[in-house]
């Protein structure tokens, strides 16, 4: 059988029958019994209770013992056996393609991580394939034992043709029909450009307009308490990027939702710690509060899913019911699905997970079927994961890099003064720093770069537009010798690079465009590691576990180059909406004041 969000009949069709069963004139399809349940609704877990279903959707929540059906009815009984029966997981932002892999992959980590609806802005193959690649990404969607809603990318490229190349343009009247078009578009995504939102740019709120005219909310990108009031004031109603107390306080006093971010802490996605606050610290109800992943390479999705998130939440001091319903019931209102999905009561789908008392899952059922058992896959999920929809050849072909760019700035004859970014562990803030540089006679690169601590970092134009290549010095990344090289630059996603040797920047280059996309580190001319990532230079094609052993190895030689950045927080510094210093294929870029510097000024 096919096994999709389209698996379960709409609720307008199947009332009679959900009646029928909950008055017991119908016989449920399935029967869970023994359970305690978990009540987003009253945030109470209630024991000795069994779950009614029929039509994929839950019909009653009865005592335990309250259904008798004839022997040879054909009622399927699953026994709790005492655990706690729980909504699945709702993730309300996150990006599929930071995973490294395919929408219908995505899906075996997130059902095993209790999580079986998400909302996916998928900005990442817009700004590569325009339109089209978000369609694509949609078909997949379609095809995936999830159910995958979009929030349509509103910031591609994430700011314009003067600051970087992108592969795609998504102007209003495209986001508009991608609304029209597709019922899966049910929001706008987060809208990354805040500074132009600000200052009233009439391209970006013109695109706030394809959304709030639909009545479709837009989600939104804000770093800087002085822009939160504007962003509100525009129409922005939830964020992901509350990082710290304060910043969560504005926000929720503004009428905005916020996301809690959590994720593997040596990376920049776990800001749930400090934003939190807001609630232990000053009292904030957590009515508008929901967590999300936003995002996650392969192996970390297996280890820090939504359901890791959840149990932060109740490590920080949050009590496991509402811990839970932050990550269902408050997605699911925010939304506006709560009457489908969130939580366990008649009508709702049967997507549910059997959690143990620390929370962490151990059974899944999506739409009813069981497709998770005892923390494996079972034959209908895996039935389902191997038929997954195949991109079109054009989706393969988006790695399109100039014959042989300059990979390094030539070395000043004089003493000059360096714009350098320093690096900061995990990644999301970059810093500017500035580095008298003065060569010595007959000295070459390899000693500067020794004496001060630095590295080369360049991006490389991919899109087959420019074929421009920028140039810049790193500190504080740690590379010790050789190159590592990435296609997922956020978010224009043009090569970027880094490398103490030009040599080893050259054979990384030539890997990712042998492998159409992807990222490598290597050292000496060997590589050492490698991900092909050849679906729009973002993803692979292949199952989830292939990927995330292929990552695993990928970061064990990241760290042992030397690298201080994890690979994500690597492939953020092209990322020209986010302080303090950045570079893009256009040269190093200040944030916000938008201001193109030199590598070099006189000394």
């Amino acid at each position: 059988m096919s096994l999709t969000r389209f698996s379960v009949p709409p609720l307008h069709t199947v009332t009679r029958t959900l009646a029928a069963v909950a008055m017991g004139r119908e016989l449920p399809d399935l029967v869970v019994t023994g359970a305690r349940i978990l009540s987003t609704y009253t945030e109470r877990i209630h024991d000795g209770r069994e779950i009614w279903v029929k039509c994929g959707r839950i019909a009653a929540v009865r005592p335990a013992g309250s259904c008798r059906p004839p022997k040879g009815s054909g009622v399927r009984r699953f026994d709790a056996e005492g655990g706690i029966m729980a909504p699945g997981l709702v993730d309300p932002h996150l990006h599929i393609e930071s995973s490294m892999m395919t929408a219908c992959a995505y899906a075996e980590p997130a059902l095993l991580n209790g999580t079986t609806t998400i909302f996916c802005d998928s900005h990442e193959i817009g700004n590569v394939c325009d339109a089209k690649g978000i369609e694509w990404m949609l078909e997949d969607a379609r095809r995936a034992p999830l159910s995958i809603f979009l929030t349509v990318p509103s910031t591609v490229p994430a700011t314009g043709p003067r600051f970087e190349t992108a592969g795609g343009d998504l102007t209003p009247a495209k986001i508009g029909r991608l609304f029209d078009r597709w019922p899966e578009a049910v929001g706008l995504g987060e809208k990354m450009d805040f500074v132009q939102v600000a200052t009233g740019d009439r391209r970006s709120h013109a695109i706030l307009a394809q959304a709030l005219r639909r009545g479709r909310p837009v989600s939104g990108h804000i770093y800087g308490r002085e822009f939160v009031a504007a962003g509100a004031a525009s129409g922005v109603s939830d964020t992901h990027e509350a990082i710290d107390r304060d910043i969560s306080d504005d926000f929720l006093e503004c009428g905005v939702w916020v996301f809690l971010r959590g994720g593997n802490p040596s990376t920049p996605w776990h800001s749930l710690p400090l934003a939190i606050k807001a609630v232990t610290e000053l009292g904030a109800s957590t009515k508008r509060i929901c967590v999300c992943t936003d995002d996650r390479d392969a192996d970390d999705l297996f280890l820090f899913g939504m359901d890791w998130v959840t149990r932060s939440a109740v490590k920080a001091g949050i009590r496991p019911a509402v811990a839970w319903s932050m990550g269902s019931l408050h997605p699911a209102t925010r939304f506006r699905m709560d009457g489908e999905i969130g939580g366990l009561a008649p009508a709702r789908r049967a997507d549910m997970v059997l959690l143990s008392d620390g929370l962490v899952p151990q059974c899944t059922w999506y739409g009813g079927e069981l497709v998770v058992r005892n923390r494996r896959v079972t034959p209908i999920l895996e039935e389902a994961l191997s038929r997954p929809y195949r991109y079109p050849k054009a989706a393969y072909a988006t790695v399109r890099l100039p014959p042989r760019p300059v990979l390094t700035p030539a070395l000043p004859r004089g003493a000059v003064t360096a714009n350098v970014i320093r690096a900061a562990a995990p990644g999301i803030i970059l810093f500017h720093r500035r580095v008298r540089i003065a060569p010595r006679r007959g000295e070459a690169w390899a000693g500067i770069l020794s004496r001060h601590g630095l590295c080369f970092v360049t991006v490389v134009e991919r899109h087959g537009l420019s074929g421009a290549a920028a140039h810049g010095l790193l500190s504080n990344f740690g590379l010790r010798s050789g190159a590592v090289a990435s296609s997922v630059g956020h978010d224009a996603h043009n090569v970027i690079l880094a490398g103490r040797s030009e040599p080893d920047m050259r054979r990384a280059l030539a890997e990712i465009r042998r492998m159409r996309g992807g990222v490598c580190v290597v050292r000496d001319g060997k590589v050492l590691a490698r991900v092909a990532l050849p679906v729009a230079g973002l993803m692979s094609d292949k199952r989830a576990r292939v990927v995330a052993g292929e990552t695993t190895r990928l970061k064990r030689a990241w760290r042992a180059a030397g690298c201080k950045l994890p690979y994500m927080g690597f492939n953020l510094i092209p990322l020209s909406v986010i302080p303090e210093i950045r570079i893009t294929d256009k040269g190093l870029l200040t944030v916000p004041g938008m201001r193109i510097l030199p590598l070099f000024d006189p000394s």
